[in-house]
């Protein structure tokens, strides 16, 4: 189990809307289950219409990695997807009731038991 910190509002894009591809700079081979945890920080030059929680701190929601690929022209995986990137695909995303508070940490970090077990108290399987 593997948990990822994205800045707002792009947690909630993912968590509340139809945001399945994260933009990164860097592969994973990891697929499985992940916990999205909503950065502290946010991404001042993001504009997101719709549903926007904005929880920071917190863990926010469960996806599945399903796919990690470089895209060069970003037309892959619209309309979400970024030129010259790497596009890792989510699927099965699942909203938690109430946000989890935790700190986040840089790339695919490991929760600890402590965050697991408040995220399973919400009866989202893990």
């Amino acid at each position: 189990m593997r948990a990822l910190t994205i800045r707002q509002p792009w947690a909630d894009a993912i968590a509340h809307q139809t945001k399945r591809t994260e933009n990164r700079t860097w592969k994973t081979k990891y697929r499985g289950l992940v916990l999205i945890h909503a950065g502290a920080a946010h991404d001042p030059q993001a504009v997101i219409y719709g549903p926007r929680p904005d929880a920071r701190s917190a863990v926010i929601a469960t996806a599945q990695i399903t796919d990690c690929h470089y895209s060069d022209d970003g037309q892959c995986c619209g309309p979400w997807g970024e030129e010259n990137v790497y596009h890792w695909t989510l699927t099965d995303v699942t909203v938690l009731p109430t946000p989890v508070p935790c700190k986040g940490r840089l790339g695919l970090w490991t929760p600890d038991a402590d965050l697991l077990a408040a995220v399973n108290a919400q009866a989202v399987t893990l």
